[in-house]
Formats: C-alpha cells, sequence, structure tokens
C-alpha cells in the first residue's frame, strides 16, 4: 500500500480488525520508509456498479463520495459515526446485489433521502437541498412542511 505522505510503495500492516458492523476490516499501517502510520479499510465489493449521471455522463460507483455527502448532510447533529457507516453500507450493499450493472443517481439521491428521513429531519432537509437542487428560501420551507404535514399524519 502506497504511502500518503511520502508515496513510498511499501507499507506494513501493524493491526487488524473488523469494523463495528462487520463489513470491511481495519488495517493500521506504517510506511517502511518515512515511519508515518495510517489506515486503510479492506471491503467486499460484489460486482462493479456504474453510476449515470443526469448529464448522461457514467462513472464508477464511489463509496467515499456517497459517505461525504451523508456526512455533510449529517455534520454538527447527533448521529453516530457508525450509524453513518451502516447506512452507507446498506447502500452499497443493495445496489451491489441488485443485479444491475448501471444505476441512476437519481436512484442513490432516493435510496439516501429515504435513509436520512428515519435518521434526523435537519440531515434530511439538508440532504434534500442539494438533492433537489433548492434554490431559495421558500423552497427549503415547502419541502419542510411537507415533512411537518407527513409527522402529523402518521
Amino acid at each position: 500500500m502506497r504511502c500518503p505522505y511520502c508515496g513510498h510503495e511499501d507499507s506494513q500492516v501493524k493491526d487488524s480488525r473488523p469494523t463495528e458492523d462487520g463489513a470491511a476490516i481495519r488495517r493500521r499501517r506504517q510506511c517502511e520508509d518515512c515511519g508515518a502510520r495510517f489506515t486503510t479499510f479492506e471491503r467486499i465489493q460484489l460486482r462493479e456498479v456504474a453510476v449515470l449521471k443526469a448529464d448522461g455522463g457514467r462513472e464508477p460507483f464511489d463509496r467515499e463520495k456517497l459517505m461525504r455527502s451523508v456526512q455533510i448532510a449529517c455534520r454538527k447533529r447527533p448521529i453516530d459515526a457508525a450509524r453513518i457507516e451502516r447506512l452507507v453500507s446498506g447502500i452499497q450493499r443493495q445496489l451491489e446485489t441488485s443485479g444491475d450493472n448501471e444505476v441512476k443517481a437519481s436512484q442513490i439521491g432516493g435510496m439516501v433521502m429515504e435513509a436520512l428521513k428515519g435518521f434526523d429531519s435537519v440531515a434530511y432537509i439538508r440532504f434534500a437541498s442539494v438533492y433537489r437542487e433548492f434554490t431559495e428560501a421558500k423552497d427549503f420551507e415547502e419541502f419542510a412542511s411537507t415533512i411537518n404535514e407527513a409527522a402529523h399524519k402518521g
């Protein structure tokens, strides 16, 4: 594994253990050249999934990109990091086991929206603001009112 600090090609594994949800192996490594320590994660990948973008482009599914977008939506909210990890792992597992080699970006966004809906209303609205491209305050107001209406009906 290449060192992220000096770029040296070799590092030594100092410790390995499964993550809390058992979906990955966490490895602590040390660079054999500069001695820096860093962590890597090894995950099972069942199949390659391509994401079809709204503009017609295609790109490989990027778990880290999905993780970043969910973390941004959940920033400064009382949501445990392990819970976010399980959400992202669950979506990735759904995509890889669906049988489809291609998935629309909007479908992934919908999956995240559905998962965040039960997590935290603020994270849900934050994600929706990007996913649904809110452009002004009234967009937030209208979307938040649909959440309030749904909460009062249920």
